[in-house]
C-alpha cells in the first residue's frame, strides 16, 4: 500500500482512536485525524521493517491492527506531552 493508502487509512484510524480515546486526545476532530494519519504512517513503516511480506494492502486485517495501535500509541504520547506542558504553566 502506498502513502495515499496510509493517509487515508490514518483518517479513519483518527476517528476510531477519537473514539476509543475520547477525553484523552486534546484539541478536537481535527487533531484526532492528524494523531491518526501520523500513526497509521508510522504503524505502516513499523509493520513493513518488522514483517516486510509485502502484504501491507489496504483490506487487509494486519495493516488495520498496526494503524489503530500506531494511532493509539502516537495519540497516546501526544496526549502524555500536552497534558505536562498544561500541567506546568
Amino acid at each position: 500500500m502506498g502513502f495515499i493508502g496510509w493517509i487515508i487509512l490514518g483518517l479513519i484510524v483518527g476517528v476510531i482512536v477519537k473514539a476509543i480515546m475520547p477525553g484523552r486526545v486534546g484539541g478536537g476532530w481535527i487533531t484526532s485525524l492528524i494523531l491518526g494519519v501520523v500513526g497509521a504512517v508510522v504503524g505502516g513503516w513499523i509493520g513493513n521493517l518488522l514483517f516486510n511480506d509485502g502484504k501491507m494492502e489496504f483490506w487487509n486485517l494486519g495493516s488495520w491492527i498496526l494503524a489503530i495501535v500506531g494511532g493509539i500509541v502516537v495519540a497516546g504520547i501526544y496526549g502524555a506531552i500536552t497534558g505536562r506542558s498544561k500541567s506546568r504553566a
